[in-house]
Formats: structure tokens, C-alpha cells, sequence
């Protein structure tokens, strides 16, 4: 069960969740929590999460792999965050996690009893949707909160008149 979602009540803002990875749709994602998010006068989380790898070869290859992994992480939610600052004008929050993805995902939304919607980006590959879409669509996945999946060919122009 989902702790109530304090978004609405005084004090709080709506947040709006969006997943930072290295899929070419992950882009379509956080520009449209973004500009949700301005349009509603709320805010953005973005969450990049580290899958565990198989780091446990030696003590020194597992430091290392992690350290490279957080470089990584934080290298793509820089990137992010600085075209929400210059195009939108708000400063998301940014998270990051490892572990399982959906499990992780449930965790924070969890925790932070503010953020009121997922925002996810299908992929148009012929393999399907993606990772992240292809498991909350799976049994037993349905996540907490509304989710909203933005088509991967939608442009900026598209986005920003649908947010």
C-alpha cells in the first residue's frame, strides 16, 4: 500500500518523476515531466538508477566498476538537469539509486510522498517499448501512482503543447 500523496496540501508540490538512462527515449521523458512540471507549478525528480552488476570479481574491479557507475550517473543527470535549468528555468532534484530498477522506483515514490506522477518514454524500436514501460506493464508491476508514457517520436513543439 502507498503512503498518501501529500502533493496537494499545503506546503507541498507536485513532483514529477521521470527515470534517466542511456535509451535515445529517455530524453522525450524528462522534457515532458519538465514541462509538466513548470505548467503546474510543480517540480521535477530525476532518478538515474545503477543496476547491481556482477561487481563482486575482486575488491578493487568492485570499487572501481561503482566509482565508474556513479561517474556515469552523475555525468547523465548533470546533462539533464542544465537543459531544465537553460530551457524550463527550474532546478529538478536529482536521485540516484542502485539496485533494481522497478524496485527502486517504488521505494522513492515511497519516500517522497510528493511525487504524484511517473513519467516514462516509450521506445519505437521494433523490439518494443522499452525496459522500464515493458515492466510496469507486466503483472504485479503496476506502480503506486499515475504513470505517463510519452511516445519517443513526439517533438519539443509536440511536448510543450501537450504539457
Amino acid at each position: 500500500m502507498v503512503s498518501k500523496r501529500l502533493s496537494r496540501e499545503a506546503g507541498h508540490k507536485r513532483k514529477f518523476l521521470a527515470v534517466v538512462d542511456d535509451t535515445p527515449e529517455c530524453e522525450r521523458a524528462v522534457a515532458y515531466a519538465a514541462r509538466r512540471s513548470r505548467s503546474t507549478n510543480g517540480s521535477v525528480v530525476l532518478l538515474f538508477i545503477i543496476e547491481p552488476g556482477d561487481f563482486q570479481h575482486w575488491l578493487g574491479v568492485e570499487q572501481i566498476m561503482r566509482e565508474e557507475a556513479m561517474a556515469t550517473a552523475n555525468a547523465a543527470l548533470d546533462t539533464h538537469a542544465t537543459k531544465i535549468r537553460e530551457s524550463i528555468g527550474i532546478e529538478p532534484e536529482l536521485v540516484i539509486r542502485e539496485g533494481n530498477p522497478s524496485d527502486e522506483i517504488h521505494k522513492l515514490i515511497e519516500e517522497d510522498q510528493d511525487i504524484a506522477i511517473l513519467v516514462l518514454a516509450a521506445s519505437n524500436a521494433k523490439e518494443g517499448p522499452g525496459p522500464l514501460v515493458s515492466s510496469i506493464a507486466g503483472k504485479g508491476a503496476a506502480f503506486p501512482i499515475p504513470v505517463t508514457v510519452v511516445p519517443h517520436s513526439l517533438s519539443d513543439e509536440e511536448i510543450e503543447s501537450l504539457a
